[in-house]
C-alpha cells in the first residue's frame, strides 16, 4: 500500500473487507486535530455511506490491508 499522510485523508474513500450489517464503504469525514498543533494527527472519524453511522479510529488502522482497502471496491 501507498503510505497514507493524515493530513490528506479527509473525504477518502475506504472499503472494510470484513462488512458489519452492511455498513461496507466508508468515507473519512473528519480529521480529527490534536489539542496541541505540535501534536502529530492520531484519530480521523469515519462515516458509513450505508447508514451514516460514524465512528472514530486511529488513522493508521487504514494501513492494516486486512482489514480495509482504499476506495470503494
Amino acid at each position: 500500500m501507498n503510505p497514507l499522510n493524515p493530513k490528506k485523508l479527509h473525504l477518502s474513500k475506504w472499503t472494510a473487507v470484513q462488512p458489519v450489517a452492511k455498513q461496507k464503504h466508508f468515507l473519512v469525514s473528519r480529521v480529527i486535530q490534536p489539542a496541541s498543533p505540535e501534536d502529530p494527527i492520531e484519530l480521523v472519524e469515519i462515516e458509513s455511506v450505508f447508514s451514516n453511522a460514524t465512528q472514530v479510529i486511529a488513522w493508521r488502522e487504514l494501513q492494516n490491508d486486512n482489514v480495509w482497502r482504499q476506495g470503494w471496491v
